[in-house]
């Protein structure tokens, strides 16, 4: 961590630690991974009492931004506010990335000793469903293959490159759940799987070469990857099944991803 880092951190803890309406503050981001460049923001957590976050919620104020806990050229302190609720919420069912978020963190002050145990015990790999899951990204991988072999075909970009993107993110995916590792979300996804212990020794290579030219050998040479990889050979069919479930039967008994609202 940068010393202009810890001084900003410094500033915030005396600035919210007397304030009896926040009971813990966390401080998460780049900086606790060892992922930060010398101007990185500070991103951090305030978890609010009760009261507080309820009259946060009545006029949606979840954020803080501000220029002024730092000192350095394009530095900045990103902060989020929730409850204990919250915290309590991703320790039992929180998704991968709302999990990520907490690897490494610490508190620099605490009312509760629950929160430094919920962010110890939040940043863990779910067991429950990892197969289910890794099915899914593989069965993924499959369509998405022949979803740039038909962009290609009737020379749709859009379709290419969205299809490409898709391919990387859910073959990647699969790498990480086989290794136990946490979806970090988009930002710090290829910095993840570079770290990651097991998978293809020409990963990373064939991946690039996927994303910066992005065709029908490329994508064919990423799948076929996969495929050696997981060992499951390639049913279309049972490929086929998950496509209509996950993507146009999402919508049935639950509420469909933002992106077919």
């Amino acid at each position: 961590m940068y010393p202009q880092h810890q001084r900003a951190i410094q500033r915030l803890t005396e600035h919210f630690e007397p304030d009896p309406n926040f009971i813990a503050l966390i401080i998460g981001g780049s900086i606790v991974k060892g992922w930060a460049l010398e101007n990185s923001d500070v991103d951090f957590v305030l978890v609010a009492t009760d009261e507080e976050y309820a009259r946060r919620c009545a006029t949606r104020q979840f954020g803080f931004v501000s220029h002024d806990f730092t000192d350095y050229p394009d530095g900045y302190v990103d902060g989020k506010i929730i409850d204990l609720a919250f915290l309590r919420d991703v320790a039992d069912h929180g998704s991968e990335p709302a999990r990520s978020a907490f690897v490494n963190a610490f508190t620099t002050f605490s009312r509760n000793p629950e929160v430094d145990e919920l962010i110890k015990a939040i940043p863990v790999y779910p067991e429950a469903g990892r197969e289910e899951r890794m099915r899914a990204y593989y069965n993924e991988v499959l369509l998405l293959n022949w979803f740039v072999t038909e962009a290609v075909k009737r020379g749709n970009q859009y379709l290419l490159m969205r299809s490409v993107a898709d391919l990387v993110l859910f073959g990647g995916r699969f790498v990480l759940a086989h290794n136990r590792i946490l979806y970090p979300f988009h930002k710090w996804f290829m910095r993840v799987l570079e770290d990651a212990p097991e998978k293809p020794a020409n990963f990373m290579e064939v991946t690039n070469a996927l994303l910066n030219n992005p065709n029908v050998q490329t994508a064919r040479a990423f799948t076929d990857m996969i495929i050696e990889f997981g060992g499951w050979g390639e049913d279309l069919h049972e490929a086929g099944v998950h496509f209509m479930e996950e993507r146009e039967w999402n919508w049935r008994g639950r509420k469909a991803p933002i992106h077919d609202w």
